[in-house]
């Protein structure tokens, strides 16, 4: 049993550490839906290739008839080095990306190798370390001119979770439930036996890194764990400030811009772009943010 919640502990971290809203790769291209943001991607074999993040794409013309552009980039928050290094690469092709992190209007720039400050955050660490990988607020270059802060301070966060009645304490119940549900599904547990044997591998990064993407594509939905009717502070309200900022920057005669938030927040912006900004969709293009091609093979 303890065991079990380990891995439980484990997977509930993750979902929590990413906000990533993860469907399986099993559809064809005509079955596949037009608002998925991250998705595992598999070989004819059905051997996982990559873990991959969409840049998606919405156009509009307004009313000076300029063709005013939106990409929503769904962010990992640990990835491999070389995904941070091609998101800053197309990040200077915009005249403004709105960036998400709580913090200070006055100190809202992370510098690399700052600490994340937050359970999560050492959650996201902790990951980083046992996977062998990346971490954005280290690999990012958020001093560069045309990165836009586009979310909440920590009091307005507090003051709305209060408004709403929410905890972190609640919301990683409703996630550790949900893990026990998933759990159900294995009652011998073989994944237990999969996961210990991954953490005793040589090559323990890798075989750990299959097993979390692999849990990510079996798990649909997981952002409804943390919206109630009304939605919630961790996704609605602060897509609704970044979207404030988004009206400003449009408002200010921008006409090139990107919103780069983690991928679990991209589902509501994408019905809100076209609700109220009145873009349209128009491409979706993957990014590799995990290889899961063994060195080697």
């Amino acid at each position: 049993m303890k065991k079990r919640l380990h891995s439980m502990l484990i997977l509930a971290g993750v979902l929590l550490a990413t906000h990533a809203v993860v469907a399986a790769d099993k559809q064809t291209d005509s079955e596949k839906s037009e608002d998925r943001f991250v998705r595992l991607r598999r070989d004819d074999d059905k051997k996982p290739l990559a873990l991959e993040t969409a840049v998606v794409r919405y156009k509009r013309v307004d009313d000076q008839e300029r063709e005013v552009l939106v990409d929503l980039i769904g962010a990992i928050h640990i990835g491999d080095k070389a995904y941070f290094a091609e998101l800053n690469r197309r990040f200077r092709q915009y005249d403004a990306v709105l960036y998400e992190l709580v913090a200070p209007e006055e100190a809202n720039v992370p510098r690399p190798g700052q600490s994340p400050g937050s359970a999560i955050g050492g959650m996201q660490m902790g990951m980083k370390a046992m996977l062998e990988l990346a971490f954005q607020l280290d690999e990012i270059d958020y001093r560069a001119k045309n990165l836009v802060h586009a979310d909440m301070s920590p009091e307005e966060f507090s003051r709305t979770m209060k408004e709403r009645n929410e905890s972190f304490t609640g919301m990683f119940f409703r996630v550790l439930g949900r893990s026990f549900g998933e759990q159900a599904k294995d009652p011998f547990g073989s994944g237990d036996i999969r996961l210990l044997a991954a953490m005793f591998a040589p090559d323990r990064a890798h075989q750990l890194k299959l097993i979390m993407a692999e849990q990510f594509a079996d798990l649909e939905s997981q952002m409804d764990m943390f919206d109630g009717p009304d939605g919630s502070t961790i996704v609605t309200e602060r897509n609704k400030k970044a979207l404030d900022v988004l009206q400003r920057e449009l408002a200010a005669g921008k006409q090139r811009l990107a919103i780069f938030y983690g991928a679990g927040h991209l589902p509501d912006f994408h019905k809100r772009l076209q609700e109220q900004f009145g873009l349209k969709h128009v491409e979706t293009e993957w990014l590799p943010a995990w290889s899961l091609v063994k060195a080697g093979d």
